[in-house]
């Protein structure tokens, strides 16, 4: 059965795979030569098939002969690189060939790369200084040495481009295969528990970073997803908030991508260009389709955050009326003084001043995201669909894997439960137990439920704080 035909390129599908059909022009016969490729998935094979097409549309029939690491590397950003990357991966990516692969091994030949080379290469990027994204300058104070995972995304990057390589037949086999990479250490998010999230909006005196606050925390929301939000996606109707069903439609993100990335992926996902302030810029601030297609999505908003957002409406509405002509409506929620979009040093600026100030515990903005899946893990009893619903990760593994963190408190309970559950009253030369506290409830809760959360003190703080703002 075939997906797709067209003259340039098809896709058959043959026993459970994806077969990726061309010709190419031999240079030596003249002859056109068909050409059968397999892939695992119908997204592998329509990539590749992009990626075919577009190198016909420039007229290259064939790979030209490229014999150094950086010939490759050009040929590689512009035919799979520009039908496959986002922006934000462009730009990465571009970064790290400019900075740290083409200035070390960009003239060497690719018969001359190695795993042992790789390897040798890959200890000499840890002992380099790192080059600042922001003053593209090396060695600055803040920027130390390259560390153990930016050489892997560059270990990532030179091995899809050796095996882009292999298929173009300009290399007999991928050397970063068998390369050992450096190993990194995750660092460990802090986050906060639901006490310091009450305690940081009680003593917050900005209402925009109280609403980011709360956006981030009741609807895992990530913080591009919050300032590129707008009215229209908003359901906050008196019917919505008193039946229960106020929610938030996601459906872009407001990011800063780089120039020569929009210029290269002919301004790919890209929504609305907002106006820049000065042509010397080299990013600008764009309204584009969130990162996966997973992330597009609907949530459900608690009636205290619906109640925030009908509030700051009609702040902004005031706004808006005083100033007249000076506004700038771009239909933003989370608008500046004057309606331009409200970037995320700011919101980090923001929220590290609110730290400072409150001697809260030190988070970014993210971790706030963190909390919320942790929590909302914790209230469904585990129900991973639903929270994945509700964050727009693509596969329900990533929520566990990256984002529900064990707090300390949860993991003593755990010793806790097996006490009661199984030794308490089995040991007949154990002392007598300490009677158990149970613990007070706020009004509404049904009794039964005592048992199964009484030994859970985050559930009780969020199910209070729910019950206080009732």
């Amino acid at each position: 059965m075939k997906f797709e035909v067209k003259i340039m390129a098809s896709i058959v599908h043959r026993n459970n795979r994806f077969l990726v059909v061309h010709y190419e022009y031999d240079e030596v016969s003249g002859k056109r030569k068909q050409k059968w490729e397999t892939y695992r998935t119908l997204a592998d094979a329509k990539r590749r098939k992009a990626e075919i097409e577009r190198r016909q549309e420039l007229g290259v029939m064939n790979v030209p002969t490229c014999k150094t690491v950086a010939d490759l590397l050009k040929e590689y950003v512009s035919l799979y690189g520009t039908t496959t990357w986002s922006l934000s991966v462009y730009s990465s990516n571009t970064r790290l060939i400019r900075n740290y692969i083409n200035p070390v091994i960009g003239k060497m030949n690719l018969c001359e790369i190695s795993p042992r080379i790789l390897e040798k290469y890959y200890q000499k990027l840890l002992q380099t200084p790192a080059v600042s994204r922001i003053t593209q300058k090396r060695g600055t104070k803040d920027t130390g040495f390259i560390q153990p995972a930016t050489v892997r995304k560059v270990h990532s990057l030179l091995r899809s481009a050796f095996n882009q390589a292999v298929k173009w037949e300009l290399m007999e086999k991928n050397p970063a295969i068998h390369a050992t990479v450096p190993k990194a250490v995750p660092q460990k998010r802090e986050v906060w528990d639901a006490e310091t999230i009450f305690l940081a909006l009680d003593v917050c005196d900005d209402a925009r970073l109280k609403l980011a606050i709360n956006l981030s925390f009741a609807c895992s929301m990530r913080i591009g997803e919050i300032l590129g939000l707008t009215w229209d996606c908003v359901d906050i109707s008196p019917k919505s908030i008193a039946g229960g069903t106020a929610s938030i439609m996601i459906t872009k993100e407001l990011q800063r991508v780089d120039k020569t990335a929009m210029k290269s992926l002919e301004q790919k996902d890209v929504l609305f260009i907002f106006p820049q302030s000065s042509k010397r810029n080299t990013s600008m601030l764009v309204l584009k389709k969130p990162k996966t297609e997973s992330s597009v999505r609907k949530v459900f908003i608690p009636a205290t955050v619906a109640h925030q957002l009908e509030s700051w409406k009609r702040e902004q509405e005031r706004t808006k009326e005083a100033l007249g002509g000076e506004y700038t409506d771009y239909n933003l929620v989370l608008a500046n003084g004057l309606g331009h979009p409200m970037e995320r040093t700011r919101i980090a600026a923001l929220l590290n001043a609110l730290i400072e100030k409150n001697d809260l515990p030190k988070v970014v903005f993210h971790s706030l995201r963190h909390s919320s899946i942790t929590y909302k893990l914790q209230l469904t009893g585990g129900d991973i669909k639903s929270v994945q619903g509700d964050s727009g990760h693509a596969q329900a593994q990533m929520v566990t894997d990256q984002y529900a963190h064990i707090m300390d408190k949860n993991r003593k309970n755990n010793a806790a439960l097996f006490e009661e559950a199984f030794y308490r009253g089995k040991d007949p030369t154990s002392q007598e137990a300490s009677p158990t506290v149970n613990p007070t409830l706020p009004s509404g809760i049904d009794p039964s439920l005592l048992k199964k959360i009484s030994d859970n003190p985050d559930l009780l703080k969020i199910l209070s704080a729910i019950a206080g703002s009732l």
